[in-house]
C-alpha cells in the first residue's frame, strides 16, 4: 500500500509508502509496480536505477533530458537528508516555470515521482546523503540540460548560504 498526494505541480507525487516495524527494524516496499501505478493512475516502466552520494553542501541540479531523451523519475533518499527541488519545464503546463521544494530523508522515507517535462536537483542538507533514483528513459549525453540553481527567475530558498554550496563544474554555470 502506498499513499499518493499529488504536489501543486500536476503529475508530481508525494508517496509514502507503508512502513511495517517490529523490534527488529522496519520494511517497506520503496517500489511496487502496480501499486506505483494505481497510486498515481498511470503507467510508468522505470528501466535505469540510479545511486547518488553527496556530502553537506553538495548541490547536484537542475538537471534534465530534453526530448525523446526525457525521462520520468521516482526519487528517495535512504540515508541523510536533502533539500530536493523539481522545476516544471512543461511549456503548455499550467504550472511552467513554477518549482517545488520538499525534504526527502532516509527517515521521513518518503518518495517523489517526477514525471517527464521537468528540471531536477537536490541540496545535502546532512553530513552526508544515498539518494537512490528510478528513471524511466536511458540517460542520454546529447540530451542533458541544465539551469543554474541560483536563477533568481525561480526563486528558490536553498536553505543554505551560497558559499557553502559545493557545485561541480558541470552545474556551477556562472563560471
Amino acid at each position: 500500500m502506498i499513499k499518493a498526494t499529488e504536489t501543486k505541480l500536476k503529475g508530481c507525487f508525494i508517496l509514502e509508502p507503508e512502513i511495517h516495524y517490529d523490534e527488529r527494524g522496519y520494511f517497506f516496499e520503496i517500489h511496487n509496480h502496480k501499486a506505483f501505478c494505481e497510486a498515481i493512475a498511470q503507467e510508468v516502466n522505470f528501466v535505469q536505477d540510479n545511486i547518488s552520494f553527496s556530502k553537506k553542501g553538495v548541490l547536484r541540479g537542475l538537471h534534465y533530458q530534453k526530448g525523446e531523451h526525457a525521462q520520468a523519475k521516482l526519487v528517495s533518499v535512504l540515508h541523510g537528508k536533502v533539500q530536493d527541488v523539481v522545476v516544471d519545464l512543461r511549456k503548455n503546463s499550467e504550472t511552467f516555470g513554477q518549482h517545488l521544494s520538499l525534504e526527502l530523508s532516509g527517515e521521513n522515507k518518503k518518495l517523489l515521482f517526477v514525471p517527464k517535462g521537468f528540471a531536477h536537483g537536490f541540496l545535502t542538507l546532512s553530513e552526508t546523503a544515498r539518494l537512490f533514483y528510478k528513471c524511466d528513459n536511458y540517460y542520454n549525453k546529447d540530451s542533458e540540460g541544465s539551469i543554474m540553481y541560483s536563477d533568481e527567475s525561480l526563486g528558490i530558498d536553498w536553505k543554505m548560504e551560497k558559499d557553502q554550496i559545493i557545485l561541480s563544474n558541470k552545474d556551477n554555470l556562472e563560471k
